[in-house]
């Protein structure tokens, strides 16, 4: 069967490669492909081990989407290891090496799980806004974003300037939703219409750290007209900050986000990153050098697309 002998000597090539370079979700999803197990097959041999994982997590930790920190989970990587033919403390190495790489990494987003159920109680609090449409009947044509990192490495608020023209008769308000990093209180949040809007209803939902607003326009708009206004979100509620993400559920304009922290806490490392889903794993990544001057990041997207797209930063070893 030469395609089969093939497919299998390309896949041993792929297994080796990530064996050595890394990283690690990369070198488990192609030593389970090497292998040929189905994830079924993987959690049955970790529970004859004595380890109890979910093929959820499993599949998880080879998109990147999570990865493997309590130590159940740590001895499931080692029985890994094992089960798929794998030189010892090969895995473990690659887990620990993109520690040494990123060491503030820890949990700075929202997991998947989490994500989803702030994506129902977010449904939950437009409804009861009576937002007609998710996109409100305005297409964002640009989205200047400012956000600042306070002295306590927190996300002290944000400042947004949007342009947006009506596709549909009538539009006369815009609902905006902020999500709070993890610990925040969006009880204690404030909203500030600055220009061409005034605030209106006002939902927060404590536990998924969500808060959603009307900014009311004095105007209604006609199809097609366009609309310019700026508002901001007082934040300074929860802990120490590592990224700020915003999600784009369709392709639209221009976004450009600008990130600026305060001098008495500068980040080591700065870098933007794409991701299409909460639990897809994340990509695009590129460096951002920080201003001196201005102590400032950014990223310019010309057109966005469906997904995710943020900043994230590194501090020093607390």
């Amino acid at each position: 069967m030469p395609h089969a002998t093939q497919h299998a000597d390309a896949a041993t090539a792929q297994l080796d490669s990530a064996l050595r370079g890394g990283p690690f979700h990369v070198a488990l999803r192609a030593a389970i492909a090497a292998r040929g197990l189905p994830l079924q097959r993987v959690q049955h041999h970790l529970s004859r081990h004595g380890v109890k994982v979910g093929v959820t997590s499993l599949s998880y930790w080879q998109q990147g989407a999570r990865r493997p920190q309590r130590p159940e989970s740590l001895r499931a990587v080692r029985a890994l290891e094992e089960i798929l033919q794998l030189p010892e403390e090969s895995l473990i190495r690659l887990l620990a090496e993109s520690d040494v790489e990123a060491p503030d990494r820890r949990p700075a987003g929202r997991s998947y799980r989490a994500h989803l159920a702030a994506s129902g109680i977010l449904d939950g609090l437009l409804a009861d806004l009576g937002c007609p449409s998710p996109d409100g009947g305005v297409h964002v044509l640009g989205h200047h974003e400012r956000v600042r990192v306070g002295p306590g490495r927190e996300l002290a608020g944000r400042e947004s300037h949007l342009i947006v023209r009506a596709h549909r008769d009538g539009v006369d308000r815009f609902v905006a939703v902020h999500y709070g990093d993890p610990g925040c209180v969006p009880a204690r949040m404030a909203v500030h219409a600055s220009e061409n809007c005034r605030t209106g209803r006002v939902r927060t939902h404590h536990e998924s750290g969500l808060l959603v607003t009307e900014l009311l326009f004095d105007t209604r708009l006609a199809t097609g007209d366009t609309h310019l206004f700026r508002y901001g979100v007082e934040d300074g509620t929860a802990g120490v900050s590592r990224e700020y993400v915003r999600g784009f559920g369709t392709a639209g304009g221009q976004y450009a986000l600008q990130v600026r922290f305060d001098t008495a806490a500068l980040p080591v490392r700065c870098h933007r990153f794409t991701q299409h889903s909460p639990a897809a794993p994340r990509g695009g990544r590129q460096e951002l050098a920080l201003s001196g001057r201005h102590r400032s990041v950014h990223l310019v997207e010309p057109r966005v697309r469906s997904g995710m797209l943020g900043i994230g930063w590194d501090w020093e070893q607390e």
